[in-house]
């Protein structure tokens, strides 16, 4: 059976920038689950199932709708349990959520003022307006102003990036050898970023670069088979 994915997309119906929805999409081919993707933009709250929260991602799976990317690993991990596991145990599970929470309180907060001008600009047209008015009134300026001198900034967003640097400056994956869920959650926020700016976060040389890079390569290029910038 085909599970259903409803997936943030740009004005390119192709062009996927969730994080949130990244985390989905890496969870669901790491379990070698088929997954048919619904392209949804941000003003189509009613085409979303039912019990609808109004964002994504949303997976259907049979008779079961789940919301939220941390409800959907929680539920792959527990539905499919002959399937290579997304956190090898409880231990992994519970290291899985640092990590969330770093990600969500350090990482994506600094992303998205280097690129939330770029997000505005991909959005469908009749997303746009909506975009723009949540998100300036979320920062209290433009969104023209919220990117201003983002070069300067950059220095100090890479430095931010140092536990995230130093872990995989000694191994392959934040998991370890191989990846796993701690890598989807991370890996959600860069590929975000990718799908939707030209604005390079990473130097040449950054051992995250490299492991970017990692994760684009699996699951037969599915991340770097979208439309996006940069390698």
């Amino acid at each position: 059976m085909t599970i259903t994915l409803y997936d943030l997309a740009g004005a390119d119906s192709n062009r996927r920038f969730s994080p949130f929805c990244w985390r989905a999409r890496m969870a669901l081919a790491h379990k070698g689950l088929a997954v048919e993707t619904v392209p949804w933009g941000f003003t189509e709250k009613d085409k979303l199932p039912q019990p609808n929260v109004g964002r994504v991602p949303v997976i259907v799976d049979g008779g079961a709708v789940i919301h939220d990317s941390t409800a959907i690993a929680d539920y792959l991990e527990e539905h499919y349990v002959d399937r290579s596991s997304l956190f090898g145990g409880e231990t992994g599970r519970a290291l899985a959520r640092v990590v969330q929470n770093w990600t969500e309180t350090v990482l994506q907060p600094g992303i998205i003022p280097l690129v939330v001008l770029d997000i505005h600009r991909h959005s469908r047209p009749q997303d746009q307006e909506y975009f723009r008015r949540s998100r300036e009134e979320r920062f209290g300026k433009t969104l023209e102003e919220v990117v201003r001198d983002r070069e300067a900034r950059l220095p100090g967003f890479r430095a931010s990036l140092d536990p995230l640097r130093r872990t995989i400056e000694r191994q392959d994956f934040l998991s370890g050898k191989a990846p796993a869920y701690a890598d989807y959650i991370v890996f959600g926020a860069f590929q975000w970023a990718r799908a939707i700016s030209d604005f390079e976060l990473l130097a040449a040389d950054d051992p995250v670069r490299a492991w970017r890079g990692r994760m684009l390569e699996l699951y037969g290029g599915l991340a770097r088979g979208t439309p996006a910038y940069g390698d």
